[in-house]
Order: C-alpha cells, then sequence, then structure tokens
C-alpha cells in the first residue's frame, strides 16, 4: 500500500493512516496491520530498525499517527501521551446538530474521568462537522462522548443503532486531522495538519448536493 509519510526523522515516522486497518493485531491476530505494512516495506529496504507504535488509532478512524524508530524511542513519545504534552486534533462528522456551539464533554468513559473538547465547525443539513480535541485517552472516548449526547457519530455502529439516524455511511466518520507536540529529542514544535480526510470531504460533498 503507499501510505503517505507527513513527518520523518532519525526518530520518529508520522504517517497518514487510511481507514480500514488495524495499528497493531487482535486478539482475533490479524496479519496484515498499518505496523506491519510498514515494517515489511522497512524490511525490504533494509533499514536497520523497526517501526513502534506510540499510540492506536481504530481500524475505521483515519489520519495521523505517530510511530517511533526503535523501542526506547517509543517508550519517550508513550511517556509524552501519559504526561498529556501531545495535542491531537480529530473531525467527526455527528448525527444531527449539537445544542451548542463549542463545549466540553465531561463524561466518565469504563468508570475513568474522561475529557473532550469540541466545537462545530460546519452545520450542514442533517449533521455537524465537528472539531474535537480529547484531554484525556480513554479508548473510543470520542465515539462514546457524541454518543452520549445523543449526537452518534455518522457510521457509527457499535455505540449506536444504524436504523436508527438518518445518515449512513461505510465507515465511521472521524479523522486524525492534527498533532502538535514538542519533539523529545530536539525539542522543536512539531505541528502537522493533514487535511479533511478524502472521504469525508466527499461525504460532505455529496450531501451538499441533496440539499
Amino acid at each position: 500500500m503507499n501510505i503517505p509519510f507527513v513527518h520523518e526523522d532519525d526518530w520518529l515516522l508520522i504517517a497518514d493512516k487510511p481507514a480500514g486497518l488495524l495499528t497493531i493485531p487482535t486478539p482475533r491476530k490479524e496479519t496484515r496491520t498499518l505496523t506491519s505494512i510498514l515494517n515489511e516495506e522497512l524490511k525490504q529496504k533494509g533499514a536497520p530498525y523497526r517501526l513502534y507504535p506510540c499510540h492506536r488509532l481504530d481500524r475505521e478512524t483515519s489520519g495521523l499517527i505517530i510511530y517511533a524508530k526503535g523501542k526506547s524511542v517509543q517508550k519517550r513519545m508513550m511517556d509524552e501521551f501519559k504526561s498529556r504534552r501531545i495535542k491531537k486534533t480529530y473531525i467527526a462528522l455527528v448525527q444531527g446538530h449539537m445544542q451548542k456551539s463549542r463545549g466540553t464533554i465531561n463524561i466518565p468513559v469504563d468508570g475513568r474521568a474522561a475529557l473532550t473538547q469540541y466545537s462545530v465547525m460546519r452545520q450542514a443539513k442533517d449533521f455537524d462537522v465537528v472539531e474535537a480535541a480529547p484531554l484525556t485517552g480513554r479508548k473510543n472516548q470520542i465515539r462514546i462522548h457524541f454518543k452520549s449526547l445523543g449526537h452518534p457519530l455518522v457510521g457509527e455502529t457499535r455505540f449506536a443503532f444504524r436504523r436508527d439516524y438518518k445518515l449512513r455511511a461505510k465507515r465511521v466518520l472521524l479523522h486524525a486531522k492534527s498533532l502538535e507536540f514538542t519533539h523529545p529529542f530536539t525539542k522543536k514544535v512539531i505541528r502537522l495538519d493533514c487535511g479533511l480526510g478524502r472521504d469525508l470531504e466527499e461525504f460532505i460533498a455529496r450531501q451538499d448536493k441533496l440539499i
């Protein structure tokens, strides 16, 4: 696969993950994951290192993901995540219209505190385009939070019943759009933005034509 890279240096590689790929295998032991694809490509090129993911994106989520060139680098980056020094911003298409144009969702996930800041970027006919920044890193946090407010993500089937909502999509419309952090080795501020994502843009364009 042609996986786009948006940043690379001696320690890190940041890729733009396509939807439909796991980051790493689940207990079902799938062999074709983003990590395996990238490492196989490196092996063919004779690279002297392996890539290790510093965080995860769901199979259906697209966008920016950070890989470390080696386990020691991975540990440093994971410490940055644990200390909440890495700012991640997602774009989500949510069913219906949010009551407030911006706010902070403070709803526990799996019994643990979870915070997500959001702002509505655009209001379409049957959905909102929302920018969401998770301040905590709970599994499925964004999906659970918007479902809890009565506005599940378009394409959601795990945390909402598809039949209850008008809009349909082939996958959950969630995209990891941007990252900002201080590089733990160079100390430079890294700001990356991969845009809205092609299939989200196409979905919005199709809905605009129906109005």
